[in-house]
């Protein structure tokens, strides 16, 4: 994204604070003007003494305006900072709202192809960075462009000489400063995209902390995290240096500014084109001139950085998301007839893993997945639920095009139970209601006992009320596990996808489990996927995949009289 239409995307959104704006501005001319007037004072009391000698009541007249216009121009500027602040603040909420809107709405094709790590740091910190520098150009861009253009004013109504050296020396400064930011935006584009890059292997290294330790991978984790911080640390130092060479040259194309003014001043007093009083006003504006000059360049480094960040943040607004399903109509009373018809699909084009597979499902029928590895079980389930579009065929429900109806209906309709489990941050009363958010106590109840969840949830320290945390706290992974089962059991959805659904679970909690299972699953279309053969013996129909494709179909019993590959996974497992 252009830096131009970066800076759109910002205004846009400043355009819904229009009237704080409004009032920011207002409040900045009046600081400038009042702060700006209080030279004119003391010019006024310089002259005064230069003509009639020293007179204490006039001068104190002077002091004593000149010190309530300092206490009124104060308090302008703390309520301007107030001002500016919520002007900040709603504005990165607003942002941080459309992001996350934004990440909810995005295919998970988009999710999947980017770190999760890299996804936060945009949303947190490139955020944090970009309000830095919104909050600081608010504070000082807009009195800084007030403060210039008004002194200018005030020396042209002095001294049109005079202000004319001013006018024609400090834009030099300006000029430093665009050369300075044209090279330092690429430097602080590449240490916004390090800063993501190393959010995302902190992330992967929490999450896989256990993984990392049992596998001593600690030492090589460390490694890529010092090159990583390396060559952030070796950016940051070069955009850090580069832009921090504004400040001391714009100040001494100040001084030098300041300088000839004075010359330049001193020769109009003396040539009776100017009054003393007005020269050292002049020369009180000369500093407030080059002042602003100062302060901007000195926040270029905060701009730039604010402006790189946003550019991360707008990109990932920017982004399209899933394709809109709104007016499409409602999958409604679902009974559980699946058709898969010659339904093609792949990853990315030149790897195609799924080509021409079909497949009948009757209401109530339990259809078990098995095969190697990677050869597409996983990916089935994914189109089932429309998490990914197929790109050839369609999938059917009960007569309806999935791809011709709400993704939310068509996904009510399922209850789903992966081998990665889920929990958010709440209590375990929380978690098992997500399907079913107006269950009653006895219903929860019933379906953890079911599930025998029950039993270890009242041993907990707050039983049904206990908090856990996104990655369960401190239960086990068959506790989590179960925890999942009773959300669908609860939730009672009209077909079942069981994806390696009692993979974390001991085998007596197991055969538990599957009786409820049976329960749950009788007169219900289920799609059980498993590497445990034993557990979909009992399935009424076996698909068996290979290389994205359905090699062999049938019953158990018909499938082992065949001889074929699922008699070879079978004897595999079995065999002594």
């Amino acid at each position: 994204m252009k830096t131009k239409d970066t800076l759109l995307k910002v205004a846009s959104v400043l355009g819904k604070s229009k009237f704080l704006m409004f009032c920011s501005i207002a409040l900045a001319a009046a600081s400038v003007l009042m702060s700006l007037y209080v030279p004119i004072l003391f010019g006024r009391a310089i002259d005064g003494i230069a003509e009639s000698g020293i007179n204490f009541d006039i001068i104190f007249g002077f002091l004593l305006r000149a010190g309530l216009i300092t206490l009124a121009t104060a308090a302008v500027q703390w309520v301007m900072g107030i001002i500016n602040n919520r002007i900040t603040f709603d504005t990165v909420r607003e942002v941080r709202r459309q992001a996350f809107d934004k990440i909810e709405r995005l295919p998970l094709k988009y999710i999947d192809s980017h770190a999760y790590g890299d996804l936060l740091s945009r949303v947190i910190s490139d955020v944090d960075q970009f309000a830095d520098g919104l909050l600081m150009g608010f504070t000082q861009f807009f009195t800084g462009i007030m403060t210039i253009f008004t002194t200018l004013g005030f020396m042209l109504a002095i001294s049109p000489r005079v202000a004319l050296v001013a006018a024609l020396l400090t834009p030099l400064s300006l000029f430093v400063a665009r050369f300075v930011a044209s090279n330092t935006h690429s430097l602080f584009k590449k240490q916004s995209e390090m800063r993501g890059e190393q959010t995302a292997l902190i992330d992967e290294m929490i999450g896989g902390a256990k993984v990392v330790a049992a596998y001593g991978y600690s030492d090589r984790a460390l490694d890529r995290f010092g090159k990583i911080n390396r060559e952030l640390e070796s950016v940051t130092r070069r955009a850090i240096f580069i832009s921090s060479l504004v400040n001391p040259t714009t100040r001494f194309v100040n001084a030098l500014v300041y300088a000839a003014v004075c010359l330049v001043g001193a020769g109009t007093v003396i040539c009776g084109g100017m009054t003393v009083g007005g020269l050292s006003a002049i020369l009180a504006y000369a500093t407030q001139y080059a002042k602003p000059f100062n302060e901007i360049s000195g926040v270029v480094a905060e701009l730039q950085n604010a402006i790189v960040c946003a550019q991360r943040i707008f990109e990932l607004i920017g982004e399209e998301p899933e394709q809109s399903d709104v007016g499409l109509p409602e999958l409604e009373n679902i009974s559980g007839n699946v058709e898969i018809k010659d339904i093609k699909f792949s990853y990315s084009p030149e790897k195609p893993l799924i080509n021409g597979l079909s497949l009948s499902v009757k209401q109530g029928q339990r259809v078990a997945i098995v095969g190697p590895t990677g050869c597409g079980k996983t990916t089935l389930i994914n189109l089932l639920m429309r998490f990914y579009d197929v790109s050839g065929g369609e999938i059917t429900v009960d007569g309806s095009n999935i791809a011709e109806v709400t993704r939310h209906s068509l996904r009510r309709g399922y209850g789903m139970v992966l081998q990665d489990t889920w929990l958010r941050s709440g209590t375990i009363r929380d978690n098992i209601i997500i399907g079913k958010p107006d269950a009653t106590d006895e219903e929860i109840t019933a379906a953890a006992k079911a599930t025998h969840a029950h039993s270890f949830i009242k041993r907990l320290p707050m039983g049904y009320y206990t908090p856990v945390g996104e990655d369960g706290g401190n239960l086990s992974a068959g506790q989590k596990q179960l925890l999942c089962i009773t959300r669908v059991m609860l939730s009672a959805p009209p077909m079942l996808i069981l994806d390696e659904a009692t993979s974390s679970i001991d085998t007596k909690t197991e055969l538990r489990v599957q009786r409820a299972f049976e329960k749950l699953m009788k007169g219900k279309t289920s799609f059980i996927v498993a590497h445990r053969l034993s557990t979909i013996m009992s399935a009424d129909v076996i698909l068996v995949m290979r290389d994205g494709n359905v090699v062999e179909q049938g019953t158990h019993s018909e499938l082992m009289k065949k001889g074929g590959f699922y008699a070879e996974l079978y004897n595999s497992q079995f065999a002594k």
